[in-house]
This record gives structure tokens, sequence and C-alpha cells, in this order.
């Protein structure tokens, strides 16, 4: 068995960890935005935080350094379509990342100006990131 399998293995564990930020971030921020009183603001603003510095980030990094070292291993993915397919949803779930990053710290100087609703929306982002890139890689359209 090669290095390859557990290098993909532990890529997997690794998206499958960042999604859980990435999918829950944002519900924290509906209800973050609904929030009147001082202990449950301070309570959304410790869990961002956690969330985003403890398990979003670090996931994240993990996905790209292994990411990147999946392709080292077999550089032949970077002549297919579905492969540049794959890195442009990528990047835009780092964007998306960062953007949340954005918000993290809006919420924490209580700047936010952004409703509920808009969140729910936001929160719709990475689903159709993933089930986008979940496709590209599984059935490899082109």
């Amino acid at each position: 068995m090669g290095i390859a399998i557990w290098v993909k293995a532990f890529h997997i564990i690794s998206i499958i960890t960042w999604f859980a930020g990435l999918f829950y971030l944002p519900r924290l921020f509906v209800y973050h935005s609904m929030a009147e009183d001082e202990i449950s603001l301070d309570r959304f603003k410790v869990m961002e935080r956690r969330l985003l510095l403890g398990i979003m980030t670090p996931s994240m990094l993990f996905v790209l350094f292994l990411g990147g070292w999946l392709i080292w291993l077999n550089p032949s993915y970077l002549n297919q379509g579905w492969m540049h397919a794959k890195l442009l949803f990528v990047f835009l779930l780092i964007i998306y990342h960062h953007w949340c990053v954005i918000l993290v710290k809006k919420f924490k100087m209580d700047a936010n100006n952004k409703s509920h609703s808009w969140y729910r929306w936001f929160n719709e982002v990475p689903t159709v990131l993933l089930i986008s890139i979940v496709i590209l890689t599984v059935v490899k359209p082109f």
C-alpha cells in the first residue's frame, strides 16, 4: 500500500472537518444576528472564534497541503479538465472561508449589518460548492 492512499484518506478527513465548519459557522451567524442579549452575543463570539481558529482554518490548511501533495504524487491530474474546474471551486471555497473570517471580525466588533435572512442564503454557498466538487471528482465529466 503506497503513501498516496494514506494522503488521500487524510485529505478526505480534512475535507470533512473543513466542511463541518463551513456549514456550521454561517448557521451561527444566523443565530448571532438574531441575538439581542449580551450573554448570547458574547457566547456566539466565542463559539465563532473557536470554530474558525480551532477547526476550520487548520482543516483548510490540511486540505490544501494534502491536495497539493496528491497532485505532486500524480501530476497528470493537472492535464484533466475536471481538475481545473475542481480547483476553481476550491479557490471559491477559500474566498468563502476568508469572507467568513471577515464576518467573524465584524461580529466581534458588534458591526454586523446583515440580516439573519442574508446569512441563511450565505449558508447555502458551501453546499453548492461541495456538490460541484464531489461530482467533478467522482464523475470526471471532462
